[in-house]
């Protein structure tokens, strides 16, 4: 049995608003805690029409309200963006509301353009203390000493778990140094993916969170009933990749017919190389996928990105992916 887990991009469609990404984000984890996935995160990201999930830990609080088993966390908070101490505070916050619920996971990325950078009021330097930052918010989600005079209420002691998530061999020596689970964003980055996890395993050092190395490996999956409707779905993600090399972020598309006639040679070779480990197809398909990375990767975790249009096709993507990895009750 392989532990699932999902990745919502609480995508913005041509035929559904914030609001409606936002509810539908909910809806997804209210299914995948019957079908067994262990945890749903969202991601932060700024100025993008198609994504909703920019004020992460208030989407957290959103999907965490209308479940009761799942673990719902960020994948992740980019802590370059924001006090380590607000960080700890909103988590902390979450966890007091659903206890023994909550990841944080933490990237050092910006997760949006230098622009949109400078509204946030950060500059592309804070990234160069992300190690510290880290320990930071580690250090305020801990019980509080008995002389601290600062403290993060209501976050301390809450220990929220944290993950480090990385797309490059930077984070995988981060989460081997700190003893952290590291997550891997392979499904928009994967050729770093097994150097990545090698230096992990090969330096990680026990912690207080973590004993022995945990590592998630991301991957985009989606499933259909035929291969066929599994490439046309697929479609909708292949435009959105394409349109990230025009510099035209807009709402997430309807899939086509013909993805050739979208997208040019070159477009084309870049998005593939960026989903070059996608699982498409049948429930067949996807088992003999999810069974080869797996093996090659010898992941502890997957987190699922199903990019899929249409709410009902990607709910019924997300539960053909349970019953092929064998999760589903």
């Amino acid at each position: 049995m392989t532990t699932l887990s999902i990745l919502d991009l609480v995508r913005v469609t041509e035929a559904t608003d914030a609001r409606g990404a936002l509810d539908n984000a909910r809806d997804v984890a209210v299914h995948a805690e019957a079908w067994g996935y262990r945890r749903i995160w969202v991601a932060e990201h700024h100025n993008m029409p198609g994504i909703a999930s920019a004020a992460t830990s208030v989407v957290i609080g959103h999907i965490a309200a209308g479940t009761k088993t799942i673990r719902v966390g960020a994948g992740g908070i980019m802590l370059p963006n924001h006090a380590p101490y607000v960080i700890a505070e909103q988590f902390g916050t979450l966890a007091q509301l659903f206890p023994g619920r909550i990841d944080l996971g933490l990237g050092r990325a910006p997760g949006t353009d230098q622009l949109t950078l400078r509204a946030l009021r950060r500059t592309p330097e804070a990234a160069e203390n992300f190690p510290q930052d880290v320990l930071e918010v580690q250090a305020f989600l801990a019980p509080a000493g008995p002389n601290q005079r600062i403290r993060a209420v209501p976050a301390a002691g809450t220990e929220v778990p944290l993950w480090i998530l990385g797309s490059s061999n930077f984070g995988a020596m981060l989460a081997a140094e700190l003893g952290l689970p590291y997550a891997f964003a392979s499904h928009f980055a994967p050729e770093l993916l097994i150097p990545a996890l090698q230096i992990y395993r090969s330096r990680f050092k026990p912690s207080e969170q973590l004993d022995r190395p945990y590592a998630m490996v991301g991957v985009n999956i989606i499933a259909a009933a035929s291969d066929d409707e599994a490439r046309r779905l697929a479609t909708t993600q292949q435009m959105s990749f394409t349109n990230i090399f025009r510099g035209a972020r807009g709402l997430s598309q309807p899939p086509i017919d013909d993805i050739e006639s979208y997208w040019s040679p070159a477009e084309k070779a870049q998005a593939m190389s960026m989903l070059a480990r996608s699982i498409v197809g049948s429930p067949d398909t996807v088992r003999s996928g999810i069974e080869a990375l797996i093996k090659e990767t010898a992941a502890d975790e997957l987190m699922i990105v199903s990019d899929v249009y249409d709410h009902a096709a990607r709910l019924r993507s997300f539960e053909l992916i349970a019953g092929a990895a064998n999760i589903s009750g």
